[in-house]
């Protein structure tokens, strides 16, 4: 069950490729892609509660990396010459210290493997995807039941003086 101090690492290239709805996507626009991914995360965050991470490799592009919020999702683009594996790595090491859990999600094996040594449970990407469509679910679910006929008034958790002195500015009582 995942908390909302735990945190979880997403290798962001490795779930645009590994879930089809983004594989479709990528091969048209992989910006769309990668703005579809970043919406269904923040959702899923929205939901849970965890601190979600976004790496995206960036290797081969000339640059000094960059690390972003886009909405309440932390997105890392690399550095030049560094793997999104290497920086999921580190984050690993920096995030295990002050999280009670700490999740990675890549369907590499070796990267599954390295985030388990050090203090991470792994999660596939398949896994993921299944968990946050799951939660989208559940969102929607809660979204279509009616609204109860019970109103919550204020009214009724008020003080008495508080009541009267509303009173008589509504009624424009000095």
């Amino acid at each position: 069950m995942k908390r909302r101090d735990d945190v979880l690492l997403v290798d962001g290239y490795n779930m645009i490729g590994a879930w089809p709805m983004l594989a479709r996507l990528k091969d048209e626009n992989l910006e769309d892609a990668r703005d579809k991914l970043l919406d269904m995360l923040a959702d899923y965050q929205g939901y849970t509660g965890m601190e979600i991470v976004v790496v995206f490799d960036a290797h081969q592009v000339p640059g000094s990396g960059a690390m972003f919020k886009q909405h309440r999702v932390t997105v890392v683009y690399t550095k030049e010459k560094e793997t999104a594996d290497a920086c999921i790595e580190r984050l690993a090491v920096e995030k295990a210290k002050r999280s009670r859990n700490l999740f990675v999600a890549t369907s590499d094996l070796v990267e599954q493997h390295v985030a388990f040594g050090k203090g991470a449970l792994r999660i596939s990407a398949r896994e993921l995807l299944t968990d946050v469509q799951q939660n989208r679910k559940s969102i929607e679910k809660a979204l279509e039941r009616p609204l109860s006929n019970h109103r919550n008034e204020l009214d009724n958790a008020l003080s008495l003086d508080v009541r009267m002195k509303l009173e008589r500015m509504r009624r424009g009582e000095p």
